[in-house]
């Protein structure tokens, strides 16, 4: 394997839109190490699986030994909704500890090991903007652009770009989350639920070289939803 392909550590790139990233990433010639507490059944050539559990700062740190990336992607992510007078405080500080929490990590002990042009992309929400129901996962979702941002401004005179890439209801194993029975996604106004591999296709860009002037922005993948 030519140690000139780039290089992405992948969080969450055994299923959803971790999965499509990595796909992607593999197709255009990166190597990935992926993220994510069970391994791919195959993993395809350029893929390498490193089993945690993002929960587990200790753990989490143990994976990380040795990496030393040209760009991150946090896409590990889970969803739960509940409406005022039914929030459970466990719920709120899970959905904190793997959106916000984990990317603290990630980053903290990634950044500092990029090279100069490196990329990180955080995977958020338009859920960010508010959703009834979902106040919890909206508010560990809104952290990701104010900590995208700070960072890169850090990171601006190393030219390593942050970006959060946010989409609405993405067709994904997510959506039948039994978690979510209570409070399904609503479809956004183009009719169809977002595409993984559209989201893949913008995390890709920010990616690659012509990304490289895009920093500290919050991109949302809507379907018009935001209209």
């Amino acid at each position: 394997m030519s140690t000139d392909q780039p290089h992405a550590v992948v969080t969450g790139a055994t299923s959803g839109i971790g999965a499509a990233i990595t796909a992607r990433l593999l197709a255009q010639g990166w190597r990935v190490t992926g993220l994510s507490r069970s391994p791919p059944a195959s993993p395809p050539a350029g893929y390498t699986h490193r089993a945690v559990d993002l929960l587990d700062p200790a753990a989490t740190g143990a994976a990380l030994a040795g990496l030393a990336p040209f760009a991150l992607v946090h896409a590990a992510g889970l969803m739960r909704a509940a409406a005022l007078g039914a929030l459970e405080p466990e719920v709120a500080r899970l959905l904190w500890r793997l959106h916000v929490d984990a990317a603290f990590q990630l980053a903290d002990a990634l950044a500092p090991r990029m090279p100069d042009g490196g990329r990180i992309v955080l995977l958020g929400s338009r859920a960010a903007l508010g959703a009834a129901g979902r106040s919890q996962y909206a508010a560990s979702k809104a952290a990701l652009p104010a900590m995208a941002r700070s960072w890169a401004a850090e990171l601006v005179g190393r030219r390593i770009t942050v970006n959060v890439v946010a989409p609405a209801a993405t067709d994904t194993p997510m959506l039948q989350d039994p978690a979510r029975a209570g409070n399904l996604p609503k479809m956004p106004p183009i009719g169809r639920y977002i595409d993984p591999d559209e989201v893949a296709a913008l995390v890709a860009f920010l990616l690659g070289p012509q990304g490289g002037a895009i920093t500290g922005q919050q991109i949302m993948i809507c379907g018009g939803a935001s209209l």
